[in-house]
Order: C-alpha cells, then sequence, then structure tokens
C-alpha cells in the first residue's frame, strides 16, 4: 500500500533532503491533493509547525475535505491533536510529544489515546543511524528504535517510521532495517525515506503489515501524481 506525502512549508508542498535540504517544492498542494485522492491515503504533515516556524492550519483544513488525510506536525498537546481531528483528520501522527527527558512520554500519550482512542493515534518513529529524534529531527532523544517502540505500542495503532539520513535521497532504504522494524510489534508500519518507493517489502511477516510513504518526484522530471498507480505500484499492505 502507498500513502502520498504532502510536507507543507510557507504555504506548498515541499520535499526536505534529510529533513534540511529543500529538494523539490510544489506551490499548489490543493492540487496535488486532488491528485493523490484518486489513487491513496494522504499523509499530510506541517513543518513549520513542527519547527516553531509559523503553521499552515488552514491549508490543512481545506486538504482534509479533499481526501482521506492522516496529519502531523506541531501535535505537542492532546488539545491540539483532539482539534486537528475535529477539523477532519482521519488521524493524527504524533513525534516530538512522545518522548520528552530521554524516554517515552507515558502520561502524556496515555492521556491522548485516552481521549481520541488508540485506533486514530500513528506514532512517529523517525531514527537517524538508528536513534529516534525528535524536535524537527533536530534532536536526538538517545533511544533506539528497538527500545522506544516496545514502550510505545499500547498507545498507538500504527507506527510511522523515517530513515532521516536517506529521507529526500532516492537512495532507498535497507531492506534488513524494514524487516527489522516488523518484528518489534504487531501494529502496521508505514515506512518513509530515500525514494518514490522507499521499501521494497510487501505482505506481513508474523502480525505486522507494512505500508510506504511516497513524495512522488525524479529529479529533473515534471511532478504527475495522477501516474501514481503505475509508477509506484510495489510496495503492498
Amino acid at each position: 500500500m502507498i500513502i502520498a506525502s504532502i510536507d507543507l512549508s510557507r504555504g506548498k508542498a515541499v520535499q526536505l533532503r534529510q529533513g534540511r535540504d529543500p529538494g523539490l517544492a510544489v506551490d499548489d498542494p490543493l492540487g496535488l491533493a486532488a491528485d493523490f485522492d484518486r489513487t491513496c491515503e494522504i499523509a499530510v504533515v506541517d513543518i513549520d509547525a513542527a519547527r516553531g516556524e509559523g503553521e499552515n492550519t488552514e491549508i490543512i483544513r481545506r486538504l482534509v475535505r479533499i481526501g482521506q488525510c492522516r496529519v502531523g506536525g506541531g501535535l505537542r498537546t492532546v488539545e491540539r491533536a483532539e482539534d486537528m481531528l475535529g477539523r477532519g483528520a482521519s488521524r493524527v501522527i504524533i513525534g516530538t510529544a512522545a518522548f520528552r527527558g530521554g524516554r517515552v512520554d507515558r502520561e502524556f500519550l496515555e492521556r491522548l489515546s485516552g481521549r481520541v482512542g488508540r485506533d486514530r493515534v500513528i506514532i512517529a518513529v523517525d531514527a537517524r543511524e538508528g536513534v529516534v529524534v525528535a524536535d524537527a529531527w533536530r534532536t536526538a532523544t538517545g533511544l533506539r528504535v528497538e527500545e522506544a517502540v516496545p514502550a510505545l505500542d499500547p498507545y498507538c495503532s500504527e507506527f510511522l517510521f523515517t530513515s532521516v539520513e536517506t529521507e529526500g535521497t532516492m537512495a532507498g532504504l535497507p531492506a534488513e532495517r524494514v524487516e527489522r522494524l516488523r518484528s518489534l510489534t504487531a501494529n502496521r508500519w508505514t515506512v518513509a525515506g530515500g525514494s518514490p518507493t522507499s521499501t521494497k517489502s510487501s505482505g506481513s511477516a508474523g502480525s505486522a503489515s507494512m505500508s510506504s510513504s511516497a513524495w512522488p518526484s525524479i529529479p529533473g522530471a515534471s511532478i504527475r501524481p495522477r501516474d501514481l498507480s503505475v509508477r509506484l505500484t510495489g510496495p503492498k499492505d
């Protein structure tokens, strides 16, 4: 299964290499979402809100009316997550708020899952060289993915894993890393970081199922999201 990605910054849909360097940008995220909605679910992340440099709430409000959107970026309180769900997001993606002081913030996650239901919570486990990072990928938590996932597991129905070192590089994600993720939880994984088809893994191992998150772009080529169903065939649930 493919999950399309729209990362928002200053009103545009952007692709950042390793979370820092600008890659491609699309001026009309609403038009992009309309094309995506013909083929797949959409993951919307507010990069500006995650960095504490503004927000794209009005655009998100309009995006969730176009298609089924999971939404993240800057959701640091239970109330903010509830508000986003109330605006029409199908689920919320929680990253930085899930960690505090180098540990999993169980108190926050208990309140969140108790208020909105764990079935509507996706936890982002973004990692650089195996260590979970937070604060828009700028701060290392000190927790390794293998430590964090079991502690996070009771509070969500899905994990989003991004390989920061390969994000936006189109270099691919090592298959062995994806296989290790499968063994950590029975929850669903969405895997991102490296290419339009970020992982070649398909099917399931045990009871864990996998999806791939994609920003459909090829350097030097025009972006044609209508071609997603053809170009991104491969990874399956």
